[in-house]
């Protein structure tokens, strides 16, 4: 049945009533391609630090009014953190545990990008491969492209970035609209009936999850393969992060072990309202946090087991001349800390790789429409980095 059309709040008293301290949940027993981990495990918080920790996630769940969140760490390729609180389920009245998987939303992205740079890696592709057109990768899959020959220019490192100069993460967003179609008859209307591009390729960044889209159909034309089949076989299982998958659209879908989403606001913003299954490589992916710290971890740049080679991941990392903060698939920082964010309706994530070493992943099952909330969830995970000794964040 569809999620009920009311203010989170009302749903959580028992949640709010006994404190996010008091639903703290810590199991185990997935298979997640790390041992738990222990107070005695090398680097792990000690009793003390995780209280502190544990206290801090309550305020902040609290002032957000949070169903439920799930937080890893991950420090020089070791799991030192698998923690999860409040309710996966409100309703069914189920506790949050680290085993339990959510919408992973725009995090999806840094993934489709290191699916791109293995089949660089490969000699499958080339950042200045174009994409459309008679000497495209795509070539005309999807019917005649307009005569607005800068379409013909764009190239997988233009999608990569965000600088193909059209369809933007705005109210135009083809993937936000018509949910009814497919990735084919999506693709074919967006190329014949959408706006022509706003710039010359390469020229501005322009944030596109459709970009991300068609990266997506490029995997699949280049490997003959589904963009998910490609991904779990060879990208994940590396990475630690195996039982990932491709999140369906409804309540009714909601894969095993995945969470409830909650939302704030009216029906536009109903998170089984959406067609999530056809945002697979700029959106779509469920996991568990610690999966998502993983996959940080294995391509943290100090790793011997990183699963793209250095050369090909200082490449990855370096922004474009449009955006000095976004690289190909990941934002950057200066300190040379890479990261990437998620939102959906009744979905917010983040990812972390700090130049010292440390990953994290931090997973929500609801959404604000306030940009607070992202603010205070990045000061949050560091906060809780500061208090382990350890850590050295």
């Amino acid at each position: 049945m569809p999620l009920r059309e009311v203010r989170v709040s009302l749903d959580r008293r028992t949640f709010m009533s006994g404190g996010a301290a008091a639903t703290v949940a810590s199991a185990s027993g997935v298979s997640t391609g790390f041992s738990a981990p222990t107070q005695a495990a090398v680097g792990a918080p000690s009793a003390s630090e995780r209280g502190q920790m544990a206290d801090a996630v309550a305020g902040f769940m609290k002032t957000y009014e949070i169903p439920g969140l799930g937080i890893a760490f991950v420090q020089e390729g070791r799991l030192v953190y698998d923690e999860a609180f409040g309710f996966a389920d409100i309703e069914a009245k189920t506790t949050l545990t680290p085993a339990h998987r959510f919408r992973i939303c725009s995090i999806s992205k840094p993934i489709t990008a290191v699916a791109i740079f293995r089949l660089i890696e490969e000699g499958g592709l080339r950042l200045g491969d174009r994409v459309f057109g008679s000497s495209g990768i795509l070539q005309n899959d999807y019917g005649p492209v307009p005569k607005d020959s800068r379409i013909d220019d764009i190239t997988i490192e233009h999608l990569l970035t965000h600088t193909s100069g059209g369809w933007p993460n705005d109210r135009t967003d083809p993937m936000m609209r018509q949910p009814e179609l497919d990735h084919a008859a999506l693709i074919s209307t967006t190329l014949r009936h959408h706006q022509p591009l706003a710039t010359p390729p390469g020229t501005a960044f322009a944030y596109s999850n459709f970009g991300y889209c068609l990266l997506g159909r490029v995997i699949e034309k280049v490997t003959q393969r589904p963009y998910a089949a490609f991904v779990n076989a060879t990208i994940l299982p590396s990475a630690g992060a195996s039982d990932m998958e491709i999140a369906g659209n409804t309540l009714a879908e909601r894969q095993p072990r995945e969470v409830r989403y909650y939302y704030y606001g009216t029906g536009k913003d109903d998170p089984y309202a959406l067609n999530v299954r056809r945002m697979d490589s700029h959106g779509g992916w469920i996991a568990r946090p610690a999966a998502i710290a993983a996959f940080a971890s294995s391509l943290d740049g100090f790793s011997r087991q990183s699963i793209l080679k250095r050369g090909t991941i200082a490449t990855m990392t370096k922004p474009s001349a449009a955006n000095a903060h976004y690289a190909k698939g990941w934002r950057v920082s200066g300190n040379n800390n890479w990261w990437h964010t998620g939102h959906l309706p009744g979905s917010t994530g983040f990812m972390m790789r700090t130049h010292n070493q440390l990953c994290w992943a931090a997973l929500l099952n609801t959404r604000h429409r306030d940009d607070a909330l992202d603010r205070d969830l990045d000061r949050l995970m560091w906060t809780l980095a500061r208090k382990v000794k350890n850590w050295h964040a």
